[in-house]
């Protein structure tokens, strides 16, 4: 097996190998590095590396397995960290002018616990500003492309940690997932991201401690590789009043599953948003599968008009707290697209705000009820193929003039607004060669049935396995 077959194996495989002691954990580095010197330049998804000290890692991990075994489920396995995480010793910028330089002194709790199951950090990946928007790009580290055209978009904001993988650069990259901040990446880059349940991995530190319309979750090349991912970073944590109180081996499971009889409701577009129909093609010609597998697929979905309103209303809100002291000490270094979102909260009155909460809340239930009938919900995860890089965002769709910059992923925050766990997996690739999307939703808390139903799609169609050419 070559560097590079051995940098793109599923991250289970190389855990069973590193376990079997098969390779080594410097093998498996020292082939990582060398796909990063390979294809980093080209595309830009690591911004940071510590390869002297990603290296050292890897030595001791080897000591490990040998002296007393694996520390964790990740042991050895090298992952990128979306630099909006803070790691301890190693920049964190946010993608932001203001912290270029910041080195934190503490981990977050997601690569506390990424540590704590024996993975080795590789280094950050690349994210727009403060993590605004579904287009990677910043004035600090510039702009990610797409690995399978250079000339597009690889979607955002977990965009680095998507060409990361896609380019076999790690084994496994976290992401954060807002409005699709997983999901919109992972699909234009031919890879998998789960958008958790709220709660299902915690968040510390955290302003906004009850938040659940953002949350942080795992990406990877499989669902396997995801589910191995979530059984290291889900679970209660006494720091997050949310955190979901269920053990997190759930996810090391079998994770196939005979699913004749299950229920899918299939949408195009949810009745009412614009889908480019090159798009609409695609996954109309991979819905078979579905059926393939037993399910009983039938086109339905439930009423989410107004989903679009509170996600913005709850958007701004958040835009407001979150970025309140840096406005106020250093504003003339924010893009002005987060400057108008935190302006938009801070005319927010507090009645508006509620309104809002209350208006989800109703969805929620009329979704829940929905899913009543279905165990499953499917559509598209982007509405048009992966746009020019150049072009700082989506403002038409199919013809459709879009009123602001958010509107264009109204697809991914419209489940962001129910708090439902979902996945984006690869449904294949546009007569241009670009990757497209499917997105399978659950019922509530039901993360490990999305996985399961995630990776019996991939086995039986293998889009996944398409690499970039580079």
């Amino acid at each position: 097996m070559s560097a590079e077959e051995l940098c793109f194996l599923p991250a289970v495989e190389m855990a069973s190998k590193l376990r079997r002691r098969e390779i080594s954990a410097v093998e498996l580095m020292q082939a990582h590095l060398a796909q990063i010197a390979h294809a980093n330049p080209k595309v830009n998804a690591f911004v940071t590396l510590d390869e002297e000290g990603a290296l050292a890692q890897a030595r001791k991990a080897d000591d490990e397995l040998r002296k007393s075994g694996p520390v964790g489920a990740l042991h050895g396995l090298p992952i990128g960290v979306k630099d909006l995480f803070m790691t301890a010793g190693m920049r964190t910028t946010y993608a932001s002018p203001i912290y270029a330089d910041f080195v934190p002194t503490q981990d977050h709790l997601i690569v506390e616990r990424e540590k704590r199951a024996g993975a080795i950090i590789l280094g950050k990946t690349n994210t727009p500003e403060f993590g605004a928007g579904a287009q990677t790009f910043n004035a600090v580290f510039g702009t990610t492309l797409n690995p399978y055209d250079l000339s597009r978009t690889c979607g955002g904001s977990s965009g680095g940690s998507a060409v990361a993988l896609a380019c076999g650069m790690a084994a496994l990259a976290d992401g954060s997932d807002f409005g699709g901040s997983l999901r919109a990446p992972a699909a234009w880059c031919n890879v998998a991201g789960l958008r958790p349940s709220p709660g299902r991995v915690p968040s510390f530190p955290s302003k906004l401690a009850w938040n659940t319309l953002s949350v942080h979750g795992p990406m990877a090349r499989t669902a396997a590789d995801l589910a191995l991912f979530m059984s290291a970073i889900a679970g209660p944590d006494p720091r997050s009043p949310i955190a979901i109180e269920q053990d997190p081996a759930l996810f090391l499971e079998p994770i196939e599953r005979d699913f004749n009889g299950a229920r899918v409701a299939w949408s195009r577009d949810l009745g009412y948003l614009p889908v480019d129909p090159v798009v609409t093609s695609l996954c109309e010609s991979q819905r078979h599968v579905f059926a393939d597998l037993g399910c009983t697929v039938t086109d339905a979905h439930p009423q989410m008009r107004g989903a679009s309103e509170i996600f913005k209303t709850l958007r701004a809100a958040k835009f407001a707290i979150d970025r309140r002291d840096e406005l106020a000490s250093h504003r003339d270094q924010i893009k002005q697209t987060i400057i108008d979102n935190a302006q938009a909260g801070f005319e927010l009155d507090g009645m508006a705000a509620m309104e809002a909460e209350e208006r989800r809340g109703a969805l929620w239930h009329q979704v829940r009820e929905f899913m009543q009938d279905y165990e499953f919900m499917v559509w598209p995860v982007n509405p048009v193929e992966p746009f020019p890089a150049a072009q700082e965002t989506l403002m038409e769709v199919g013809g459709v003039k879009m009123d602001t910059y958010v509107d264009w992923g109204a697809l991914r925050h419209v489940v962001s607004v129910v708090g439902l766990p979902s996945v984006s997996i690869p449904v294949g690739f546009t007569p241009n060669g670009l990757p497209i999307g499917l997105q399978i939703t659950g019922r509530h808390n039901q993360d490990f049935a999305v996985l399961q139903m995630a990776h019996a799609f991939e086995a039986a169609t293998g889009h996944w396995r398409r690499r970039p050419i580079l």
